[in-house]
């Protein structure tokens, strides 16, 4: 889904730009400039986030692999762990 988010952020800005360069009239050119400025900026984010999430779920699957490999040195050094109770 984040994909397509920066895909139709991008399309967006790609459509305001033809407009833009389409537009006869100074003032439609201009709204059009600025629409495709923010459709790029939502772009840029949503790239940014997309960067962030995929680093999170990295280390976060890092961090799983990290505590699987100390439990099973620990259940080799100490035998099967002892429940409580």
């Amino acid at each position: 889904m984040a994909e397509s988010t920066y895909k139709f952020y991008c399309e967006r800005a790609e459509a305001a730009a033809s407009a833009a360069e389409n537009a006869t009239l100074e003032n439609v050119r201009d709204r059009e400039l600025r629409s495709e400025k923010t459709w790029r900026g939502l772009a840029e984010r949503a790239r940014a986030s997309n960067i962030q999430r995929e680093k999170a779920e990295r280390e976060k699957a890092q961090q799983r692999l990290v505590e699987a490999e100390q439990m099973h040195s620990a259940w080799a050094i100490e035998g099967q762990p002892k429940l409580p109770g």
